[in-house]
């Protein structure tokens, strides 16, 4: 485990990446290639039905400075630069979208051994603020998420989240949608060396008194190749394989049943990432 508690984004992260990382229905292909200069050239392209998106990106690092610029299939040039550690705990990021011209971001982000700090406010005359916290340790730390809108002068959105974890055991509590929304997650390591693990989320939606229980596992055949299933309580069971064919490159195929209706096809999507 990690120093400090992390950002309010990293409570019950482990175990979403278990249940939903990865996994994809669509068809994308990504490209990375490297100039002469060290700019990172980036190219991905997604089938989704009959419809096809493309962008382009390009990355480029200065000491501490990163700055990310992607070009989509509409003509939108989304930039992104980030300024690590300008002091110490401290990340500093501005970001604007080309041509929508309310876009522009800056966002501070701060992590210390105890608290875990990250705020955002809009570039506008009547901008969004956005600010979350985390007090506590890498093994208990609570935390809260909030947006507030100085054009009405009222919150759009009030989170909060509790999480603890030791060597093999992350659990986390979190309450979403102004209170509407309840999710307990859990991701346990089984065996380290296999990278094998268990995870469950539940969640209750207390509006629509709907609950939803999600449960999935993961496995390393070889230090190469993962496999991962999940099955959620409406009948729905995917499962994944991943596999390192070269250093960096991965190749990944994922499909998904609903067991209440198997006479529907199967959802296959697939995804290869090219790095040098």
């Amino acid at each position: 485990m990690g120093k400090g508690p992390g950002l309010y984004a990293d409570i019950g992260k482990k175990a979403r990446d278990l249940l939903y990382k990865d996994y994809q229905s669509d068809h994308k292909f990504t490209v990375t290639t490297y100039t002469s200069t060290g700019v990172a050239l980036t190219s991905t392209g997604i089938k989704k039905g009959e419809l096809f998106l493309a962008d382009v990106s390009g990355q480029l690092k200065n000491k501490n400075i990163t700055t990310d610029i992607k070009v989509d299939t509409n003509s939108n040039l989304l930039t992104t630069i980030t300024i690590d550690e300008p002091a110490p705990g401290l990340k500093t990021i501005f970001s604007f979208k080309v041509p929508d011209q309310r876009s522009g971001k800056v966002e501070l982000q701060y992590q210390h051994e105890h608290a875990g700090i990250s705020t955002s406010l809009g570039l506008t005359a009547n901008p969004i603020v956005n600010f979350s916290g985390v007090i506590g340790s890498n093994v208990v730390s609570l935390g809260t998420d909030l947006s507030f809108d100085t054009a009405t002068g009222n919150f759009t959105k009030y989170n909060a989240g509790l999480s603890y974890a030791n060597a093999d055991l992350i659990a986390s509590l979190t309450v979403n949608d102004k209170g509407d929304t309840l999710t307990a997650s859990y991701y346990h390591t089984v065996r380290p060396l296999t990278s094998t693990a268990v995870g469950a989320e539940l969640t209750r939606c207390f509006s629509s008194n709907e609950n939803t229980l999600t449960i999935g596992t993961q496995h390393a055949l070889d230090p190469l190749t993962t496999v991962k299933a999940r099955l959620n309580n409406y009948g729905k069971a995917s499962a994944l394989i991943q596999h390192e064919w070269r250093p960096k490159s991965l190749f990944t195929i994922s499909g998904e049943v609903d067991t209440k209706a198997v006479e529907k096809s199967a959802k296959i999507g697939l995804a290869l990432a090219l790095k040098p």
